[in-house]
């Protein structure tokens, strides 16, 4: 078990470095980025860090491998027609769903 005082100092160098990683930006450029490379980079960054911590469990979120694989399979084709987000979550959920109680059942 951990001691309430590491615990207090492990805290506190996690909140020393989450403020440094997001001050140091703010310190060191003065200017406004104009390189339009630099700048398409960072509008990404949010939606690929986003992507890299929800893909994984995508293939293990409805218990299997297949069922996570037909939601997601329906999802992706949901996306691709340009449907709404909401549309896309509930397609997803009841593919996968439908797939886990048909494969239960046979």
């Amino acid at each position: 078990m951990i001691q309430l005082a590491d615990y207090f100092k492990y805290l506190a160098v996690m909140a020393l470095v989450t403020y440094l990683l997001r001050a140091l930006p703010l310190l060191l450029v003065k200017r406004k980025i104009t390189n339009t490379f630099i700048r398409s980079f960072l509008e990404y960054i949010p939606y690929g860090v986003l992507a890299a911590m929800t893909f994984p469990a995508v293939f293990t979120s409805a218990g299997a491998v297949a069922p996570s694989l037909a939601g997601l399979t329906i999802a992706l084709v949901l996306a691709y027609r340009r449907k709404g987000l909401l549309t896309v979550a509930i397609g997803a959920v009841a593919a996968a769903t439908l797939f886990s109680v048909v494969g239960s059942v046979l």
